[in-house]
């Protein structure tokens, strides 16, 4: 009995124990409600986008980039991939104005070396500018071939007014300018209210310098104040800023005059814009090349005192080339670049396109130097010294560039190297074969499709005139694909390519050449170069579109071949000395076109 009541008693106790432990449960329970109640609700992680992207598709992009990934490394790409592109969409939603530069910029200076320090230029013009100048009997019609150091003295001693040298340009510009398609927008009635000022200041002795007075054209990608800007192309030929580009500023405060916005290849390529070819005046059969085409077509032309034009790989060198006139691509950073369409933020650079290679040592004196707005331009003194002695230049020239050359050019560059020994210049034969070969395109590619993004998926690159694989709308299309850490791997490499050009440099003050190599390997690295006329070849006639170009048949030698001049970084007047030498002891740069076709 004791025993029954014993185990009933254990019984009790177990089952109480199991109420009261079901009691405390239940009243947990409820208490964790209640604290979640009072809580805010903890976020939830957002469900994965929708995979847009397959597998499938993510293996052939990495195909089409030259990648290879395991399978298993690839499916766990996918995700991200994916959301990478949500990403992109989002950036694409965002207004980025045309005018904005990205937050990177690139410098021609190496870290640790010297280069020159902000300090005065030394700056004299030639004997010969200095001599004095009498018009003669000259018509002002005459004048039109003038160098601006023969045209300066001219309208400084009052020989010749602003007012007349601009109408006789003004009517020159649109006698020819129709067949070389040179001109985008003419400026006539602001150019001669700037000829009735400058002429009003020299005559109260207010002489500003050797611009003063002279008509200019520039080329159509810098903003002009209320009057267009049209990049040469289609989707902004109604394009109107309400401001200057800084060089614009520049050759107004030197009193130059600006009487036209010159033509240029749609978005800065070749000499095609939205009403044709530009043409060089030599054969209206051929074109002026690009993209600073009307630049150099109407300087050659005799439309214009002098032009500026910009180059970001041969703009400038090219098309002075073909139109047999002098060209100069400063030193990256040497000049600002505000209020010019961008192409390549770190390849881009403003030049002067003249008749002669001291015009350009004036040119460049009065748009070099910072403005406050362009973060690339770096103050450096800039020297002119036209009678400095040719035997202090130590001088090298690429001699694969001449070897190449046959028939009627290799006759003409021989006779350009000629020249250099009847004037005492001793060159060493140097090699430019080793230097890394950057793919400059890829640069251009990348920074240029960034530059057109809007344009090119909005459907407005396809109102261009050129639509061939080499042209824009294709090139930015294709530019879609380069990789960013490719492109990044270009800029170092771009990096070793600059130690390479720093060591060559470091032997030779100039190097003399023809447009091969260096001409890519310079507007890399930022080096200057300057290329003159050195000579004529038989012309050529394009027989029909789409053909060959084949051999005129009258032999008329009017096809110019050009001299190039590298010199180092921020030394744009030593390249400017030799070759300033070479037309000295030369008469290419002083012979002009016919233009009996007009």
């Amino acid at each position: 009995m004791e025993r029954v009541e014993l185990f009933d008693m254990i019984e009790l106790d177990r089952r109480t124990w199991m109420r009261l432990a079901g009691a405390v449960g239940f009243l947990r329970s409820l208490e964790v409600e209640m604290e979640a109640a009072q809580e805010p609700a903890r976020p939830q992680r957002p469900p994965e986008p929708p995979q847009r992207v397959t597998a499938e598709m993510l293996h052939q992009a990495l195909q089409l980039i030259g990648l290879e990934f395991p399978p298993e490394q690839e499916k766990m790409m996918l995700p991200s991939v994916n959301r990478n592109l949500a990403s992109y969409e989002a950036v694409r939603k965002m207004t980025i104005p045309l005018n904005t530069e990205p937050m990177f910029r690139f410098d021609p200076r190496l870290p640790g070396e010297k280069y020159p320090v902000p300090g005065p230029s030394r700056f004299f013009l030639s004997r010969k500018a200095l001599a004095p100048k009498t018009r003669g009997s000259k018509t002002v019609e005459d004048l039109a071939f003038l160098t601006v150091t023969e045209l300066a003295p001219l309208v400084r001693t009052r020989q010749v007014s602003s007012t007349d040298l601009t109408k006789m340009y003004l009517e020159r510009l649109k006698k020819y300018s129709p067949k070389l398609l040179c001109v985008i927008t003419m400026m006539e009635e602001q150019a001669l209210a700037q000829a009735r000022r400058a002429d009003a200041e020299i005559k109260a002795g207010r002489y500003r310098g050797p611009l003063h007075g002279i008509p200019c054209g520039v080329k159509d990608l810098f903003a002009t104040k209320g009057v267009p800007t049209t990049w040469g192309a289609e989707p902004y030929r109604d394009q109107v800023f309400d401001f200057d580009a800084t060089v614009v500023e520049k050759l107004d405060k030197a009193g130059a005059v600006l009487l036209a916005k010159l033509s240029m290849g749609a978005l800065a390529q070749g000499g095609l814009w939205f009403n044709g070819m530009t043409k060089t005046p030599w054969n209206i059969e051929r074109t002026s090349s690009g993209s600073s085409a009307g630049s150099a077509s109407a300087t050659a032309a005799g439309l214009v005192g002098f032009a500026l034009g910009t180059e970001t790989l041969g703009s400038i060198v090219s098309p002075s080339t073909a139109c047999g006139v002098t060209g100069l691509r400063p030193t990256f950073g040497r000049v600002s670049r505000y209020g010019a369409m961008a192409l390549s933020w770190t390849m881009d650079k403003v030049g002067p396109i003249c008749r002669s290679a001291e015009d350009c040592a004036l040119v460049l004196r009065a748009i070099a130097g910072p403005d406050g707005k362009d973060k690339t331009v770096i103050p450096a003194p800039f020297d002119w010294l036209p009678d400095s002695p040719l035997a202090k230049l130590k001088v090298g020239y690429i001699k694969a560039d001449f070897d190449r050359m046959q028939g009627q050019r290799k006759e003409v560059y021989d006779a350009a190297l000629a020249v250099f020994a009847k004037l005492g210049v001793k060159m060493e034969p140097v090699s430019v074969s080793e230097m890394l070969n950057v793919p400059a395109w890829m640069i251009i590619g990348a920074e240029g499709a960034a530059q057109f993004d809007e344009l090119t998926r909005s459907g407005g690159v396809n109102q261009l005139r050129g639509q061939a694989p080499s042209d824009w709308p294709n090139t930015f299309r294709t530019s879609r694909l380069i990789p960013a850490v490719e492109y990044i791997q270009t800029q170092r490499a771009r990096g070793i390519l600059m130690r390479q050009m720093h060591e060559l440099m470091s032997k030779y003050d100039v190097i003399v050449s023809t447009s091969g190599q260096i001409l890519t390997i310079t507007n890399l690295t930022g080096h200057p170069q300057v290329v003159v006329p050195c000579g004529f070849t038989a012309g050529f006639q394009r027989r029909e579109q789409g053909q060959q170009q084949a051999p005129a048949e009258n032999g008329v030698r009017d096809n110019p071949a050009g001299l190039l001049f590298t010199a180092r970084l921020f030394e744009e007047g030593k390249a400017l000395r030799l070759a300033h030498a070479f037309q000295q002891a030369t008469q290419w740069h002083t012979m002009h076109p016919k233009m009996d076709w007009a």
